[in-house]
């Protein structure tokens, strides 16, 4: 068999195969002995049916294109061994099958085009002297005392007020009817917009807007009646931007109690033996969450630079393949919060998430191939070691998850990840890293995205203008 290759674009390889012409004329004498075995033909037994009456039968077009159908796949293959390609999938026939069918003669040498992926070629630049900015995350005191007092608001405890108006932060108790106003005087009563001892918290957001505002500063026993507007998009049409009369009887207002913030708060809560020991264990954790946040703002940082000077022309079975690892992510995530992931993953809708997925899943293929590469020009490997506890730490995640695994891909799939950590290790201890204060870079982006915004108008402006 010969076969040539040409490079082509998104990392495929043309091949055209030249098939002999003594299996060219096998192919069609077998195409003629298994039709002879199964065709039933008027007047003629099983088996027993003349060549002549077959071609006439079925056309001698049909018989040829059914001979071509025998060639092509194990030809391909063939010449993919043969040649030792490293083919990915996505086989495409770049031949008119018209045209192949026309130029068929059994027993005459046969040529065919075909492509196929294969893993693209990583374009390095220079890796090794990257300069980088990346925001430094620190930790801020006031998280220790945020968290402790959001701890002593949901240890809170309820109690009666009968001495104050109510104000924010408290919680009333009430009594409403909701009427729409209407032009004649003549309110109508809103269906379903009727409550008893309902409780409700006074705090922005709570109810539909102005409520809450309205109950603050009434007494208990007191009715008022508050004026609200619904929302434009409210989720009932018919009240959506109109406009309605509550009237509220305020029954019972109750205050939060906090608990002390001491040492027995603290090892009731937090399983602390002082307030002084679980202040510090905050303060270490939240200093330990900025660290890992400042490393991750490095490893970005890191990243997008080398995406910036690294040529890869990806194959689209490689896009495809991370698209499906990521609708499969999704899937299990849907089917952890209890969504029927059957109902939901409908085809238009799984279109629609390729779709939207595809620059985040090419990102991540030319990050992942571009990691792996440079773990390759380095000998960058995990040891022995740390691939089988990283093994048994997923395994037991699997497990946990009653999710089934084969071996050899785990064993692939783990030993690539610590590839990639340990390269990225690698990158930081060789790059020149600047830390920059937290939000100095996001506002960086935002003004030059104003910029080319504002440059955009400006042209769109005077080209109208020139028209």
């Amino acid at each position: 068999m010969k076969v040539t290759q040409e490079k082509l674009p998104s990392s495929q390889i043309g091949l055209e195969i030249e098939i002999p012409g003594e299996e060219t004329k096998q192919a069609y004498e077998k195409v003629i002995k298994d039709l002879t075995r199964s065709a039933n033909i008027p007047g003629f037994r099983k088996g027993k049916v003349p060549r002549q009456v077959l071609v006439q039968q079925f056309g001698k077009e049909r018989l040829k294109a059914a001979a071509i159908e025998e060639i092509l796949q194990p030809s391909l293959d063939k010449a993919i061994e043969q040649e030792s390609i490293e083919a990915l999938g996505n086989y495409q026939l770049r031949s008119s099958f018209d045209e192949l069918t026309q130029k068929y003669s059994p027993g005459e040498p046969f040529t065919f085009s075909a492509s196929v992926d294969v893993p693209p070629e990583v374009k390095l630049g220079d890796y090794k002297n990257l300069q980088v900015q990346a925001e430094e995350v620190k930790a801020d005191p006031q998280q220790v005392e945020d968290h402790l007092q959001q701890k002593q608001e949901e240890e809170a405890t309820l109690a009666p007020v009968e001495d104050r108006a109510a104000q924010m932060g408290d919680t009333a108790i009430i009594d409403y009817q909701g009427r729409l106003a209407k032009e004649d005087g003549e309110d109508e009563l809103i269906e379903g917009a009727q409550g008893t001892d309902f409780e409700v918290e006074l705090a922005e957001g709570k109810f539909i807007e102005g409520m809450v505002e309205g109950i603050v500063g009434m007494s208990p026993g007191e009715t008022k009646e508050i004026s609200v507007t619904f929302p434009e998009d409210y989720s009932r049409e018919d009240l959506a931007g109109q406009t309605a009369i509550f009237t509220v009887t305020l029954k019972e207002l109750k205050a939060k109690e906090l608990p002390e913030l001491d040492d027995e708060f603290a090892e009731d809560v937090g399983e602390y033996s002082t307030l002084a020991e679980w202040r510090d264990a905050l303060t270490k954790q939240f200093e330990d969450q900025a660290q890992e946040q400042t490393k991750t703002n490095i490893e970005q940082a890191i990243i997008d630079a080398l995406l910036e000077q690294t040529e890869i022309d990806l194959p689209e079975t490689m896009i495809e393949q991370e698209l499906q690892t990521m609708l499969t992510q999704t899937a299990m995530q849907m089917a952890q919060y209890g969504i029927d992931v059957r109902q939901m993953m409908t085809e238009e809708m799984i279109q629609q998430m390729k779709e939207r997925s595809r620059p985040d899943a090419i990102a991540r293929v030319k990050q992942n191939l571009t990691l792996l590469e440079i773990a390759k020009q380095e000998s960058i490997e995990p040891s022995e070691e740390e691939i089988n506890n990283k093994k048994q730490e997923v395994r037991e995640q699997l497990d946990q998850q009653q999710q089934e695994y084969d071996e050899e891909q785990l064993q692939e799939h783990v030993t690539d990840d610590l590839r990639k950590e340990k390269t990225l290790e690698w990158l930081r201890e060789q790059a020149e890293v600047e830390l920059v204060p937290e939000g100095t870079l996001q506002s960086s982006e935002d003004e030059e995205s104003s910029e080319q915004s504002q440059e955009s108008t400006e042209t769109t402006e005077a080209t109208v203008e020139t028209e």
